[in-house]
């Protein structure tokens, strides 16, 4: 196979993974996380555990939405610049599409058969994450220390709630990391990722993301899909921990701003709790709904302008952060974040991943069920969702 050959199938095979991803995981940000690690560390081992933590703890340190930089850094990673858009379209279009779709009224998630297949996914987001957390524990606090650091961020996500409480337990975890964990801090081969990213390229990134910032307000007024921009970039751009932290600020720009009636932010909410993907397409059906502007114009700048952020920024930082790495300081500061970033995982598979899923006897049969197809008899994700899927319809039935 020629080497622009290897090219496309790479491109293809990214496309096609990150498509089926997109379709099946559930379960919001966290539940992504879950889903990447079983795909891409255990099943495909494009990457190994500990360069896996590192990306999480990076992106989830960045502002912007962490699972989908996840991804698009995957993305990167396998086949170059074409791989990361690959990864984002797939894994972003099909939840899109559908709220996209739903702003115009086409009530897809209604109904008593669609609410009990809906509640089969949220169980399938705790098996997912619940078997994510187990091996990343094994993997990356395999002694008391590691597994102290691991416990103080559980403890420091508890007390401070929201996106505050994750990136301080990640640079806790990193500084008491950086004090504990130098006599382990030897980075093995296979953790070493070579992003194909210049110095210059990386510049290039962070000035126009901070370009940008600055402006498209004082353009924004000048045409309606400016507006829509402005308001979906600075929204991508200021929060840090992405999923539901986004919200607040989207109903600041778009609900204040009478774009959309309280009313209708809040069905769009409901109905993008219920598709897979990133939580951040909902800005596609907010897009649709802007007035001035038609529906599927809106949907697709809105989409754009709410993901770009994030991406310049880790654009921007990734080759310096792959150099930063490489240094016995940083690999010690890593392994105590990412002993820090299985306390996060971990205090999210109770909230609010198994406090919005388990609700009786039968949904935990039914998530421990989903655990033990993924540990023991390693059935790929897709299909642990379509088994839970088909299985929160069975109790949801009179």
């Amino acid at each position: 196979m020629s080497r622009q050959a290897a090219a496309r199938a790479s491109i293809g095979e990214v496309f096609s993974v990150f498509l089926l991803l997109g379709l099946t995981s559930f379960g919001g940000p966290v539940a992504h996380l879950g889903y990447f690690r079983t795909e891409f560390v255990e099943r495909r081992r494009w990457l190994s555990e500990t360069a896996y933590a590192d990306l999480v703890a990076l992106c989830q340190f960045l502002p912007g939405p962490a699972s989908s930089q996840v991804g698009f850094a995957i993305g990167l990673l396998r086949a170059g610049p074409w791989g990361a858009a690959a990864a984002w379209l797939a894994f972003t279009l099909p939840s899109a599409i559908v709220l996209g779709l739903f702003a115009l009224g086409a009530s897809l998630l209604d109904g008593p058969l669609a609410s009990g297949i809906i509640h089969g996914l949220k169980v399938a987001a705790v098996a997912i994450v619940a078997h994510a957390v187990w091996g990343m524990a094994g993997n990356l606090c395999p002694d008391k220390t590691r597994a102290g650091i691991a416990l103080l961020a559980v403890l420091t996500v508890v007390g401070l709630s929201g996106p505050l409480g994750q990136v301080s337990a990640i640079v806790l975890g990193g500084l008491l990391g950086l004090v504990m964990c130098r006599e382990s801090a030897t980075a093995p081969q296979d953790a070493a990722l070579h992003f194909k990213v210049s110095r210059s390229a990386g510049f290039m990134a962070l000035g126009l993301f901070a370009g940008l910032l600055v402006l498209l307000p004082l353009i924004a007024g000048s045409a309606i899909w400016l507006s829509i921009i402005d308001a979906f970039y600075r929204s991508g751009a200021l929060v840090f921990g992405g999923g539901h932290v986004v919200l607040p600020l989207l109903q600041a720009e778009v609900v204040q701003s009478g774009w959309v009636t309280p009313d209708a932010f809040l069905t769009g909410y409901g109905a993008a709790q219920a598709v897979p993907g990133p939580l951040f397409t909902f800005a596609a059906y907010l897009g649709a709904l802007v007035p001035g502007i038609h529906w599927l114009a809106g949907a697709l700048v809105a989409l754009l302008a709410i993901f770009v952020p994030g991406f310049l920024l880790l654009v921007g930082v990734l080759p310096f952060w792959s150099r930063f790495r490489q240094w016995g300081s940083a690999q010690a500061l890593m392994r105590g974040a990412n002993a820090a970033v299985v306390g996060i995982l971990g205090a999210a598979l109770y909230q609010p991943v198994w406090t919005s899923a388990v609700i009786g006897p039968y949904e935990f049969a039914l998530a421990l069920t989903g655990f033990l197809l993924l540990a023991v008899w390693k059935l790929p994700a897709w299909a642990v969702v379509a088994v839970m899927a088909l299985g929160g319809l069975l109790i949801s039935m009179p």
